[in-house]
């Protein structure tokens, strides 16, 4: 059995577009369905409520759209709210979980280092995972407000988010750590800058190649996979701006394409 309609994709603003490229490359013939939540950006400084309201939303919204599966591509509605949407929705749902374990297996000196959104690192889940890896590596956290802003900006590489990126490397590097985790899916477009400021000595560790082969696993499980030999199309959403929100994907993903409003 195969499914030709879509994979459902969301997050609160552009950071899953780095799962969502990743997931295109792995499955060039699945069409896709992105919704990027901006201008309720960043989901990190909300309450848990709100995080799990927009979520749900967001999800029937993809499931009317026809959505087989879901990526919850942000790692703060992942932990969250992908329980509840397990618990009310029957399809696959898949969500990010923090580079924790490779970078623990990986770590010489003993501690790593988390980047991420105070909501995620105050989590339940963020806190049990840490723990589970307690033993064999220290695990420093780094909330990092203002940081999705500035990649909501598109401002990447512009001062004032080179000093950001500083602040919130140097506290790491100082305890020691020898690989820092992106606990955040926006930060993906900053990995550049966060490897200029840790150091060559330092391994910055994303998992959004990880999320994609669990998608594929997922789809295979569930006979979802599509088989159709042409090339699957990206619709996208987002509750941007229209010409902020145009500028955004075209600048992150490619020129070409048509972004629906969405709120």
């Amino acid at each position: 059995m195969t499914n030709p309609n879509p994979i459902g994709i969301f997050d609160s603003g552009i950071g899953g577009l780095s799962i969502a490229r990743r997931i295109r490359e792995l499955m060039p013939n699945e069409n896709l369905l992105y919704v990027a939540d901006s201008i309720h950006a960043p989901y990190g400084e909300k309450s848990e409520r709100y995080i799990q309201q927009r979520s749900d939303t967001i999800t029937r919204f993809l499931i009317e759209q026809n959505a087989k599966a879901i990526v919850v591509a942000c790692n703060t509605a992942t932990v969250s709210a992908i329980k509840n949407l397990r618990a009310d929705y029957d399809l696959p749902i898949i969500g990010v979980e923090p580079g924790i374990k490779p970078a623990a297996r990986q770590s010489k000196s003993g501690v790593i280092g988390v980047l991420a959104t105070s909501q995620t690192l105050k989590s339940e889940s963020f806190n049990n995972l840490s723990r589970l890896f307690s033993e064999s590596v220290r695990v420093e956290i780094q909330p990092c407000p203002g940081l999705v802003e500035q990649i909501e900006a598109l401002d990447l590489e512009g001062a004032q988010t080179e000093t950001l990126v500083a602040r919130y490397v140097a506290p790491l590097i100082e305890k020691g750590a020898d690989h820092i985790v992106l606990g955040c899916t926006h930060y993906a477009f900053l990995a550049p800058a966060i490897r200029r400021a840790a150091g060559a000595h330092v391994e910055v560790i994303n998992t959004d190649m990880a999320v994609a082969r669990e998608t594929l696993r997922r789809l295979q499980i569930h006979n979802l996979l599509s088989n159709s030999p042409q090339a699957g199309a990206t619709t996208f959403w987002s509750s941007a701006e229209p010409s902020l929100a145009h500028r955004q994907l075209s600048e992150l993903w490619g020129e070409g394409l048509i972004v629906h409003p969405m709120r």
